[in-house]
């Protein structure tokens, strides 16, 4: 006779990858990923660091064209005086600040120009901001208002 086994069979299949559905990253596929963001990130926030310096020093170099303008116009109008000296430019321009100085042109070789009364000055205008960490010079050549 033959005896059934009323037991349920049992079948063992070994573990594969391919009749596996894998849920989930391996920890080379993580690292991977991370070092693929932090070197765009890297890059990122260098190109960010540099737009932001490239965008002060703009607005130093468009600001400091003006304030010497204004400053060269003052000597030309005879409300500041030929010596050197220095000073800021107040509430309006926080941190801008000049240095001007002033001296006879040395024009001796250049025909006549050495001879004019009164002589001609140089001034060598400094317009700096954020405590010289920008800075730009112009020279100008003018003279004295005589005083009437």
């Amino acid at each position: 006779m033959s005896r059934s086994n009323s037991r349920a069979r049992l079948s063992f299949t070994p573990f594969s990858a391919s009749s596996h559905n894998r849920a989930g990253f391996t920890l080379l596929e993580v690292m991977i990923a991370l070092a693929i963001i932090a070197i765009s990130l890297t890059s990122l926030f260098g190109s960010q660091s540099r737009s932001l310096s490239l965008a002060a020093e703009a607005k130093f170099n468009t600001t400091a064209a003006f304030l010497a303008q204004e400053k060269l116009a003052e000597y030309e109008a005879g409300l500041a005086t030929w010596v050197s000296d220095e000073g800021d430019f107040g509430d309006a321009f926080p941190g801008f600040a000049w240095r001007s100085e002033v001296q006879d042109a040395d024009l001796g070789n250049v025909g006549d120009f050495g001879n004019l009364e009164p002589p001609l000055q140089r001034v060598d205008l400094t317009i700096s901001w954020q405590e010289g960490q920008f800075s730009s010079t112009v020279s100008y050549f003018g003279r004295e208002k005589e005083q009437q």
